[in-house]
């Protein structure tokens, strides 16, 4: 739990003259954060609150805020670790929500996402009891409300809390104690130091007077004071009193038009104006343009699509407004507003740009990303069939991926993106591009993020594509939700999302579709251990895409089959598919498929004893998650690696491996395969005598698999904690196994069997 600064690199073209050290350095010292400084060294325990007023403006005096840069210099006092969320109170967009900041903070604190209670208060509780008994500065980033922030404020402890905001969220200080601060704008001195510094050795030296003038005209806010000193830099043969007398004109027409009552924000945004109507013709309009942009975040393509020129016409033409400090670059060809200049160049499309010209500034952008992850998909899901697209619109030029791992690069950088687009798309009636983007966007997403960050994306997908009445649409969608769910140990909502696929499938006659939601509702089955169900459920769908000539399918649905009999213990059925569906996706080179039949090879061979053939096995599937870059494989084939390096007494490194391999299921949200990392630790503890540590890993374990209502691993979970307990206390251990065997009463599959009877031999032996 630390702040993350994230450092640009060198951007390819020019970038704003960056603050002077000693202009930075008094900024930095200015009253107001001494005042935190003091509320610091003035805490005698317990919760702090302090809400520090920022009046519009007050940021951006450098690429930080003031204070995140003070949270960064006092993080050693915190030793439990640092919290920051952005809660975009004031951002055109949508603010973050007190439930989404929650899932984050849960995240950090190392909650597995499917355990985050979707419930605010419940979430609120659970964090509050698991940050009672730690030290942690907590920063809540650009608050809006009060209903924002009071579910993130822990209910005791020694962490404190710095809200920022706009508002002066007088309900903080009444309910919560907190102490207020007004980060205000900056003594005269400061203002024109700050200006003279910005504009010294680009213009001749200017009068204190007039600088002092320009600096009331800004209203002494640092953002307002970069933008005009920067363009006072740019235009060294202006005299100063001509810029005074353009930005006096602009105050003059905001003074007529203002109610009075924030003066600040008026002087702000007659400064922008100021700035903007500065700006050559097509540079602004780009500016203005890309208000409309869905996310926070842009690249320089997409910013070419929104405005309807070349990437290097664009480049140029980001490069003024960057030059100018409307824009931020934060790496090589990507951007953001200022939230402030973000709502001022949202306000100018909409009243600059007719309707027509801002729905087609939409369709650019959206046809951009639409074609461009449908280019992603080519290389992170080349078995996947493509949806049929309409044309890229004339004015956009996708990017074309080289390799798999810039697409995944893509993928990873633009995320943040993906929902902001779709539910863009959704609410402008373009429910076409809403759908398709849900559904291409479920195969162009990054292979290390968790199914939950798209079931939103799904969500607005199908209602879009229900309005269409597209059943077909809504079939693939519900699918990709089946799957999902599946994931994150969602069983009955997954089940009824594929169910709902099937019929809708029959009723379209989509056989394919209607085989491949049998074949993930066998995976719910099999994960069930509903065995019978699954190969049932696996052999239909083999069936029906032989029938079609999907080999790739078919070679799925044999791998499943595969898997099902090794499960039930049934080896030698096992064994007699496994090369062959191994055969099938090597012809058809899907890499994916390859590595899961080399890891059911693995454990095959592992249990017919034979360690060194699972070794090259599982080594050569971990080969391919690698190179896929794809967590979710690598996550669930390190517990096989683990349970070959325990058998081969390698106990270091099988610790290591179910470590591994608990880290990233925590990550993916997907408990039940987390708790088997822990239950494959707790083996490795006992087989090297430390019966206390392999205690303690299979009670977490068997705690899950309970919440869960996984009754087969429950019993397999409580015969290891038997065996761990016994050698210390002979009675619990048997309270263990006789429950195990009440959860092993409905399961009459071969290895259900085995195990069973072992139970009951070890309770005989004990009785007698």
């Amino acid at each position: 739990m630390h702040f993350h600064h994230v450092a640009a690199s060198g951007p390819s073209g020019p970038v704003p003259r960056q603050l002077p050290a000693d202009v930075s350095t008094f900024v930095n010292r200015s009253d107001e954060l001494g005042q935190l400084n003091a509320v610091l060294a003035d805490r005698n325990g317990g919760r702090v609150v302090v809400s520090v007023h920022v009046v519009a403006g007050t940021a951006g005096a450098g690429k930080t805020s003031l204070v995140l840069h003070w949270a960064h210099q006092v993080k050693d006092q915190f030793p439990d670790g640092q919290l920051f969320v952005n809660l975009r109170g004031y951002d055109p967009g949508e603010p973050v929500t007190a439930a989404q900041a929650l899932q984050r903070f849960l995240r950090a604190l190392g909650v597995a996402p499917a355990e985050v209670p979707q419930d605010v208060d419940d979430a609120a509780a659970m964090y509050r009891s698991l940050i009672a008994d730690r030290r942690v500065l907590i920063l809540l980033d650009n608050a809006a409300t009060v209903s924002q922030v009071r579910p993130l404020l822990p209910g005791g402890g020694d962490s404190l809390v710095v809200v920022t905001s706009r508002s002066r969220l007088a309900g903080l200080s009444v309910r919560d104690g907190a102490r207020r601060i007004t980060l205000g704008t900056l003594p005269e001195p400061e203002a024109v130091a700050l200006l003279r510094a910005v504009t010294r050795g680009y213009r001749p030296e200017d009068d204190g007077d007039k600088l002092a003038e320009l600096a009331r005209l800004c209203a002494r806010l640092p953002l307002a004071l970069r933008i005009a000193a920067e363009r006072a830099a740019s235009h060294p043969h202006m005299r100063l009193d001509d810029l005074i007398s353009d930005l006096r004109d602009e105050s003059a027409l905001w003074d007529a038009l203002s109610t009075g009552i924030d003066d600040e924000a008026e002087a702000i945004r007659s400064v922008f104006t100021w700035s903007y109507r500065a700006l050559p013709t097509h540079s602004a309009r780009l500016f203005r343009l890309l208000g409309l942009h869905p996310g926070a975040a842009f690249s320089l393509p997409a910013a070419a699509a929104l405005g309807e020129a070349t990437p290097s016409r664009t480049r140029q033409l980001l490069d003024d407004l960057v030059g100018a400090h409307l824009l931020e670059q934060t790496a090589p060809d990507r951007f953001q507003f200022h939230d402030l200049l973000r709502a001022y160049a949202t306000d100018l499309a909409q009243a600059e740009e007719s309707s027509d010209q801002r729905q087609a500034a939409r369709r650019r952008v959206l046809s951009w990303y639409l074609h461009t992850a449908n280019a992603a998909q080519t290389w992170l899901y080349p078995s996947e069939d493509h949806l049929p697209l309409p044309e890229p619109l004339p004015e956009v030029t996708p990017l074309v991926f080289t390799d798999y791992n810039a697409a995944v690069d893509w993928s990873e950088r633009e995320q943040g993106n993906f929902l902001p687009v779709v539910r863009d798309a959704a609410r402008n009636g373009m429910d076409e591009t809403a759908w398709l983007l849900a559904t291409i966007l479920w195969f162009a997403r990054p292979a290390s993020s968790s199914e939950r960050d798209w079931l939103e994306l799904g969500r607005i997908g199908l209602e879009a594509a229900t309005r269409r009445e597209d059943q077909r649409a809504q079939t693939r969608l519900l699918i990709n939700m089946g799957i999902a769910h599946r994931a994150l140990n969602n069983f009955s909502e997954g089940q009824d999302a594929l169910e709902r696929a099937v019929t809708l499938a029959r009723s379209s006659q989509s056989r394919f579709d209607e085989a491949q939601a049998l074949n993930l509702m066998g995976l719910i089955y099999l994960r069930q251990r509903e065995l019978d169900l699954a190969d049932a459920h696996f052999g239909q769908a083999m069936s029906v895409f032989r029938d079609l000539g999907n080999g790739q399918r078919a070679a799925t649905a044999l791998s499943n089959i595969a898997s099902t009999r090794l499960s039930a213990g049934r080896l030698p059925e096992a064994a007699s598919v496994i090369d062959e569906a191994l055969a099938a996706h090597r012809a058809l080179a899907n890499r994916g498929g390859e590595g899961n039949l080399l890891r059911i090879a693995a454990a095959l061979r592992l249990e017919e004893g034979d360690t060194d053939a699972a070794r090259r096995s599982i080594d050569e599937a971990l080969d391919i998650a690698l190179a896929l870059r794809d967590h979710t494989r690598e996550g669930f084939w390190l517990l096989t690696l683990g349970d070959i390096q325990r058998t081969a007494a390698q106990h270091g490194d099988a610790l290591t491996s179910y470590q591994r391999s608990a880290m990233l299921h925590r990550r993916l949200g997907d408990r039940s395969r987390e708790a088997l990392a822990w239950r494959g630790t707790g083996q490795t503890y006992a087989a090297m005598d430390r019966h206390g540590e392999a205690t303690t890993f299979h009670r977490q374990a068997a705690a899950v698999h309970r919440d869960l209502g996984d009754t087969w691993q429950l019993a397999l979970e409580l015969d290891h904690l038997a065996a761990a307990v016994h050698p210390e206390d002979p009675e619990t251990a048997r309270g263990h196994w006789i429950e195990a065997l009440t959860h092993l009463t409905p399961y009459t599959d071969r290895r259900a069997t085995s195990i069973r009877s072992r139970i009951e031999r070890l309770l005989t032996r004990a009785a007698g």
